[in-house]
């Protein structure tokens, strides 16, 4: 029982902040709004409303968060116990990473694998368009010589441009169903309608995306090394205070207590 006030106290805490933002937002759009629209009351009341975020906490994105708070409210104890554990709830909330669902880690992978791609792919398809390959026939040839998940993109590519396809129409089409491939996609689709050779952009947009490959992966360095630090910022200092600082002051002040 104890371990399940912090939730109901999280889930009536953001149907608190929730009612009051819709408040204020009819209120803002009142002239938009009918005001017997604005006034229509939620189908299920604040309890029903509060049980059913706190489930969803516990089993949504940030279920960290609420077991934080519980365990905060079980330590604690007391009547102090549900307010710690709202607050520390509260702020695992803020603070703490979502947890995806498999589902998003697994597009997450592959839009980084075809990012890692990318620039490969640009390569042989500038190879295979400057030696006055077709378009269908191109995007075949790097489809075999590319793994997963660029293959299926590129083979659904080229099978549209070999039933005749327009392949602007194609690339543009590519660029918006999959957000990672979007520049090879649009620089295909742009020497297309300009009739300007394509290798020497693919060659430039393959040397670009490599480019920023290199900075992405400093930057990513350059982060470990300060995360790194925090370690010793968190344990060593303050340790250091503790048994270095501390007992020098408290002595002196015992010694001048004496003395006075």
């Amino acid at each position: 029982m104890v371990i399940l006030l912090p939730v109901a106290a999280v889930g009536l805490a953001g149907e608190v902040l929730a009612t009051a933002r819709s408040r204020a937002v009819r209120r803002r759009a009142g002239h938009c709004v009918p005001a017997a629209v604005a006034a229509v009351p939620a189908p299920d009341g604040w309890a029903g409303a509060a049980v059913r975020r706190a489930i969803g906490w516990v089993a949504g994105d940030r279920p960290q968060a609420v077991l934080l708070g519980a365990a905060a409210a079980v330590l604690v104890g007391g009547w102090a116990g549900p307010a710690v554990g709202l607050a520390v709830g509260w702020a695992g909330w803020r603070l703490l990473p979502r947890v995806r669902s498999p589902g998003e880690r697994r597009r997450a992978t592959e839009r980084d694998w075809l990012v890692r791609q990318l620039p490969l792919t640009a390569d042989l398809l500038a190879a295979c368009l400057g030696s006055s390959g077709s378009p269908a026939g191109a995007a075949f040839a790097v489809a075999e010589s590319v793994p997963s998940p660029m293959r299926e993109r590129l083979t659904g590519v080229a099978a549209q441009l070999s039933l005749g396809a327009s392949p602007e129409r194609c690339w543009e089409q590519l660029a918006a169903d999959c957000p990672p491939m979007a520049p090879l996609a649009r620089c295909l689709a742009r020497t297309t309608l300009s009739g300007t050779p394509p290798a020497t952009a693919l060659v430039g947009l393959a040397q670009s995306q490599r480019a920023a490959a290199a900075r992405a992966a400093h930057a990513r360095v350059r982060r470990a090394g300060v995360l790194a630090t925090a370690p010793l910022g968190l344990c060593f200092l303050p340790a250091f205070v503790l048994i270095g600082v501390v007992p020098v002051v408290m002595g002196l002040t015992g010694a001048f207590s004496q003395r006075l």
